[in-house]
């Protein structure tokens, strides 16, 4: 029996945001540890970075980079902290966050809390960047007069102690924030990024929502491409509601888990189509498992990155996760991931 499954049923008894802060103190407490070898079959380039595996943990978990060596020591390939925003920030009102144990999912209302980028930056300033890869995620604040402003201090304040950067325009809960995915919105950011952008600085990767109008893949696609965006990852939460048990369905935010899973593998779809394998493609949303992993792989995804599911399996998971991939490219007959992808 795993240490998680002893400690879940005491999470479980506390609302989720309690449980949430009551698992960093845990981690914490933890004394950082090198990653483990993975399977050499599991390694690949992506954005000029070699990830060690494809199964990431996804942003909004380590939202104030507290617990991220920790967390690469059990077996996560990546780890993307955040969302931090430029200033600190309590995010919305609780509850805000709420377990959907009877669908396997959540939904969360957070409003990018965040301790702010001057309180983190001295946890991820002159790191071992041995110990594995990691990602910042930046986003703007609520009450900015300037939002795409917000996301250029980001680049250029958090890009030295990044591996990677991930533009974060897909919450749900920040409100008017999707609008930049706008063409017109989305051309002037990716513009203003680009000039905000150190030589030789981190890859920066775009996070754009699952849900998705006709057009606005083709539109996100050639924005990014023309505007040097090294890779897209797909998706966040999403607004849409399908049928669900639990007795929280009704509350808003965003959704993620299990139920997200068939119009995240879609949305995927949809902008694998549009790249043709033209630029890199993180597949996220409702991936539990090695085989919902490799779906996601098959799809077009050259990584994979996983949150909610941690919730319930606790987190390990993405440590399970890659050893199950790497059987299955084994049985496949692959000697890479990357023969995989699509």
């Amino acid at each position: 029996m795993s240490l998680y499954s002893l400690a879940k049923p005491l999470f479980f008894r506390l609302d989720a945001e309690r449980a949430h802060k009551l698992s960093i103190a845990a981690l914490k407490a933890l004394p950082p540890k090198a990653p483990p070898a993975f399977d050499p079959v599991l390694a690949s380039d992506v954005a000029g970075l070699r990830f060690p595996s494809p199964v990431g943990l996804a942003a909004g978990y380590d939202k104030d980079a507290e617990v991220y060596r920790q967390l690469l020591g059990l077996g996560w390939g990546s780890v993307e902290v955040g969302t931090i925003t430029p200033r600190p920030q309590p995010g919305n009102p609780k509850p805000r966050s709420f377990r959907l144990v009877e669908d396997r999912a959540a939904i969360n209302r957070f409003g990018f809390n965040s301790c702010g980028q001057p309180d983190a930056l001295p946890r991820l300033q002159g790191r071992d960047r041995a110990a594995g890869l990691l990602g910042i995620n930046i986003g703007a604040n609520k009450d900015s007069g300037d939002r795409i402003a917000d996301y250029s201090a980001g680049i250029a304040s958090m890009g030295p102690s990044a591996d990677y950067l991930t533009v974060n325009i897909s919450s749900p809960n920040t409100p008017g924030l999707r609008q930049l995915q706008d063409e017109g919105a989305l051309r002037e950011l990716l513009a203003r990024i680009r000039e905000a952008r150190a030589p030789g600085g981190p890859p920066v990767f775009l996070k754009v929502a699952p849900d998705q109008g006709e057009e606005e893949p083709r539109q996100i696609v050639r924005a990014a491409i023309d505007h040097g965006i090294d890779a897209l990852i797909v998706g966040n939460t999403t607004v849409s509601r399908p049928p669900l048990r639990s007795p929280h369905a009704g509350e808003t935010g965003g959704l993620s888990g299990a139920p997200l899973k068939p119009l995240a593998l879609h949305t995927l779809r949809r902008f694998r189509a549009e790249t043709g394998g033209a630029l890199p493609l993180i597949g996220v949303g409702g991936i539990a498992s090695a085989k919902d992993a490799w779906e996601r792989i098959r799809a077009g995804a050259c990584l994979v990155q996983v949150y909610t599911a941690m919730i319930y399996e606790g987190p390990t998971l993405g440590r399970r996760i890659a050893h199950g991939l790497a059987d299955r490219l084994k049985r496949e007959g692959m000697t890479s991931i990357a023969q995989a992808v699509g």
